[in-house]
């Protein structure tokens, strides 16, 4: 592990003074970050590497920006596309390397993107723009894709819906290129699911609720007749008897053992851990504290999964902490770091490219 080196690059937007991708080099035994540099690109509000570790996608204006990713984890623009919506807010990638997902919050759209050999971003392949009302006044009643992922047999593709309470699971025609709707998870009215991940088995998907502050947890597998999604567990993420619409659960990481589910809260700036039961699936609450920070956005475990990095929207920072998973403790490393309007960070290897 000390010879290994990894990088951390933080997506911004750019409408104050930050200009685009912050990278930083990553001490993983010290559980620091140290900047390096920062990489042009308007309002960089997530990111995403390909599978092949070659390339990283961003959220720019109304599309979707690459850069190949040098050997020393720099950045090397190649292209940009229009998406023919607004701008995305989620981006995911297919195991093959051949489609880019992209969620469009603001027009309640999923897109597919053709991403070439060369690292190039091709044209728009498909989008669907998500129909029906919601019930919660301050999401005007219509569809807000919050997040795309791929289900991990690389079938179909999982797009949440926070406006209209809805994931829509989606199957991927590559003859065509093209999504068919295969199935709709219903959530909870008033709910708000926001950001779905699947553990690191593959077996099971986690949804995170925004309004109710909640977890559902799903058994997953391909059956004959397509996807099988089975809730098996809903769990609060809330510590205390708040009111449910003062809190706004955000986002979801696993600790790279796959043994641990981490969930931040803006309403309240925390972040709580669940245990994860290897054969079940289910979630054991561990801890719920604070991270000295407003509004955490994303988060991501350092690659020995003994540090977290959380980005913190509100008040322009990032916090790191070191993990104590007995003694169920959160310890900060360091003074929190500036950065304007953070949105989403990746820890990658540096060097580590597969064909």
């Amino acid at each position: 592990m000390n010879q290994e080196k990894y990088v951390a690059y933080v997506g911004t937007y750019t409408h104050g003074s930050s200009i685009g991708i912050h990278l930083y080099d990553v001490d993983v035994e010290e559980g620091t970050l140290t900047e390096r540099k920062v990489v042009p690109v308007n309002n960089s509000s997530y990111l995403a590497r390909s599978k092949n570790g070659k390339y990283l996608y961003s959220i720019a204006d109304e599309g979707v920006a690459v850069f190949a990713i040098h050997p020393d984890g720099d950045l090397e623009y190649i292209n940009k596309v229009d998406i023919d919506g607004m701008r995305g807010c989620y981006l995911s990638v297919d195991v093959t390397g051949k489609y880019l997902f992209v969620a469009g919050y603001h027009d309640g759209k999923v897109t597919v993107v053709h991403t070439h050999r060369d690292g190039r971003l091709g044209s728009v392949m498909d989008g669907i723009f998500h129909k029906g009302t919601g019930s919660v006044a301050e999401r005007s009643f219509r569809p807000h894709v919050s997040c795309v992922v791929p289900t991990p047999d690389d079938n179909y593709v999982c797009a949440v819906d926070n406006g209209i309470d809805q994931v829509k699971v989606y199957g991927i025609d590559k003859k065509r290129d093209k999504l068919n709707l295969q199935d709709i998870i219903r959530c909870r009215r008033e709910s708000g699911p926001r950001e779905m991940k699947f553990s690191n088995n593959g077996k099971f998907a986690y949804l995170i609720y925004e309004l109710s502050n909640d977890i559902d947890v799903f058994s997953y597998h391909e059956g004959n007749k397509g996807p099988v999604f089975e809730k098996i567990q809903n769990i609060s993420i809330l510590d205390t008897e708040l009111d449910p619409m003062h809190d706004a659960a955000e986002a979801l990481a696993i600790s790279p053992d796959g043994n641990y589910l981490f969930a931040s809260t803006a309403g309240d700036n925390s972040v709580t851990m669940f245990k994860i039961d290897q054969e079940t699936g289910m979630l054991n609450s561990q801890f719920s504290l604070p991270i000295s920070g407003e509004y955490p956005k994303s988060m991501r475990l350092f690659p020995d999964g003994k540090h977290i990095a959380i980005v913190n929207h509100e008040s322009d920072s990032i916090t790191t902490f070191a993990v104590d998973y007995e003694r169920k403790l959160l310890m900060m490393k360091g003074k929190p770091m500036k950065v304007e309007t953070p949105n989403c960070i990746l820890i990658e290897k540096v060097g580590q490219q597969f064909e």
